[in-house]
């Protein structure tokens, strides 16, 4: 297929080189600074352009790969689409922005992604939405030789899927942060830690968390609690937070 990667970040770059490493022909590559479309047309053997006007109205697929406060614009800035197939690749913004087009749907890899880091994308979870049945199948023969790991998932399972990575990706970092600082305030390396960080990411792998979750708030150790939350009295924040999640665990377990 013939493909316009509308974009040049982290998403738009992998899917990119995924798409055009499996046969497929990227003939533009578009962003508002030159230099990131050309780098990225230069990976794919594609031709850079920096203005919608200039984007190829002929090709079979257009992926808008951008952050989802851009998406907008760039769908009301894109010149009239007739036959091709215009896709989103957010987990947040549902896919009827897409219905100024004929032919729209959704690919949202679930997963983090790095420009500076390599990823398998075999092995990413790839959700799909289209406004119809074939629209969807087209979609799915172009993903599955990338990233068989297919599913279909309407906006509303989409934003949730978002929502639930943003708490195990984006908050986990953000404890793993204030955890360093916690370490840190005492002389302490935070590379003490990552042989639990990754035991609790290998037990999940197998089981449910709400199978394997211990600790003292599982527990009900109220002693140990409060002196934790007497240790933590240096920051409302951290003690906020901690008392928060303590009170989430132990409800859970009472379920």
């Amino acid at each position: 297929m013939t493909i316009v990667i509308l974009g040049s970040g982290n998403v738009a770059s992998h899917l990119a080189r995924a798409l055009y490493h499996n046969g497929h022909q990227i003939i533009q590559t578009y962003s508002r600074q030159s230099a990131n479309a050309r780098a990225l047309a230069d990976a794919v053997n594609a031709i850079p352009i920096s203005d919608l006007k200039d984007m190829d109205c002929n090709a079979d697929i257009y992926v808008i790969a951008v952050t989802d406060t851009a998406i907008p614009q760039i769908i009301a800035d894109m010149p009239e689409i007739t036959t091709g197939t215009v896709i989103h690749t957010s987990g947040a913004t549902p896919l009827d922005v897409l219905n100024r087009f004929t032919n729209y749907g959704v690919i949202y890899p679930a997963q983090s992604i790095s420009k500076q880091i390599e990823i398998d994308m075999s092995l990413i979870p790839v959700g799909i939405e289209a406004n119809t049945s074939e629209t969807f199948q087209l979609l799915t023969d172009l993903m599955t030789p990338v990233a068989p790991h297919i599913f279909a998932c309407n906006s509303q399972q989409r934003l949730a899927l978002h929502v639930a990575a943003v708490l195990v990706n984006n908050f986990a970092n953000a404890l793993f942060n204030m955890a360093q600082g916690i370490l840190e305030r005492e002389q302490l390396d935070f590379s003490l830690l990552r042989p639990i960080i990754l035991e609790t990411a290998n037990k999940v792998q197998n089981h449910l968390p709400s199978e394997v979750q211990t600790g003292p708030a599982s527990r009900n150790d109220l002693g140990t609690i409060n002196r934790h939350l007497q240790f933590l009295s240096y920051s409302n924040e951290l003690t906020e937070i901690y008392q928060h999640l303590s009170t989430f665990i132990t409800k859970s377990r009472q379920k």
